[in-house]
């Protein structure tokens, strides 16, 4: 199964989220987003995968979203791909690509079972000691 994370190694929630996939059984491709940032096109693709606006796909908090007045509703959708695109921190994480569909995989990581294979897997725990158990719910197909 091929699976994209697009990671930032900072975050907790994108480091139970890649350890959650890895749990799987999966090798992710991981694209660290921060070094390597998605084109305004593919950001784009992201978006309407997922069925979001780019609005929703904003990270405010340990972002320049304030500095740069971007709740300001004169903002065009394109304007704010490009900003992201720019400043590659503004873009919410992780998102997960995977056959069954796209996800922002926020505010829990284990948003991401609902994208991966088979199941129900084992408990997972988490960096903080939480610990998921997998109801084994998946999507049919991509949305």
């Amino acid at each position: 199964m091929s699976v994209t994370i697009f990671h930032n190694p900072a975050c907790g929630t994108s480091r139970n989220t890649l350890a959650l996939i890895r749990h799987a059984g999966i090798e992710p491709a991981v694209v660290e987003y921060l070094k390597t940032p998605p084109s305004v096109e593919e950001l784009r693709t992201l978006l309407a995968e997922m069925g979001m606006t780019v609005r929703e796909l904003l990270r405010k908090k340990g972002t320049p979203y304030e500095e740069l007045g971007l709740d300001d509703p004169k903002w065009s959708d394109e304007q704010l791909l490009e900003l992201i695109q720019q400043h590659p921190v503004l873009m919410n994480r992780p998102v997960v690509r995977t056959p069954l569909g796209t996800k922002l995989c926020r505010p829990s990581s284990e948003a991401v079972l609902e994208l991966l294979p088979g199941g129900p897997l084992l408990p997972f725990k988490k960096e903080d000691g939480e610990v998921i158990r997998d109801t084994g719910a998946r999507r049919a197909s991509a949305a």
